[in-house]
């Protein structure tokens, strides 16, 4: 058995990179982009990432269970990466 076998806050490689690359953005991108996520997910965004409140007082704030805020937070960090990506390689835009 693992030492992280059960420990819930585990989160896969391509949610720990968007987590990294995100992080990353100076405060002036992350926020221009949280304005262009859909409208659903600029609360939780902003609450998590800009602010930097805890998942349990933003959950709170907004009215949602804990995994929704956490299911927000993975699909606009997704969201924010693929737009900062640009194109796939091999692409000739």
């Amino acid at each position: 058995m693992r030492a992280d076998d059960f420990d819930l806050d585990v989160i896969d490689e391509t949610d720990a990179r968007h987590e990294q690359l995100v992080a990353a953005l100076d405060r002036a991108d992350l926020e221009q982009s949280i304005a262009r996520l859909p409208h659903d997910l600029q609360a939780a965004a902003t609450g998590v990432l800009v602010q930097g409140r805890t998942y349990s007082d933003v959950s709170q704030e907004l009215g949602i269970r804990q995994p929704e805020l956490v299911r927000a937070i993975h699909r606009a960090r997704a969201i924010i990466v693929r737009r900062h990506a640009g194109p796939p390689e091999g692409d000739a835009a």
